[in-house]
């Protein structure tokens, strides 16, 4: 695998309660299936479900997509919802 396709992503789900979920990964449609199966999902979605992919946001390299985690965790639910409707 080349540089250029080792892509990170950060990206939102919304559960099935509205909540919303910040995660990051290389492979989006794979970590969305993972988060819908209980076993390599994360624990959040152990009370509601993952429910669909709202945001993703391509990086070049981990280490800035999960400082762009952390900043979107950072946002009141308003500023996210500002943030998914942009794109």
């Amino acid at each position: 695998m080349t540089h250029q396709q080792s892509a990170w992503f950060v990206y939102i789900i919304e559960a099935d309660n509205g909540h919303f979920y910040t995660g990051i990964t290389t492979d989006i449609s794979r970590r969305f299936q993972e988060h819908q199966q209980q076993q390599k999902g994360a624990r959040f979605f152990r009370t509601s479900a993952a429910k669909k992919l709202v945001y993703q946001e391509p990086h070049p390299d981990r280490s800035s997509a999960s400082k762009r985690e952390a900043a979107i965790k950072k946002l009141s639910r308003q500023a996210k919802i500002a943030l998914i409707a942009q794109q």
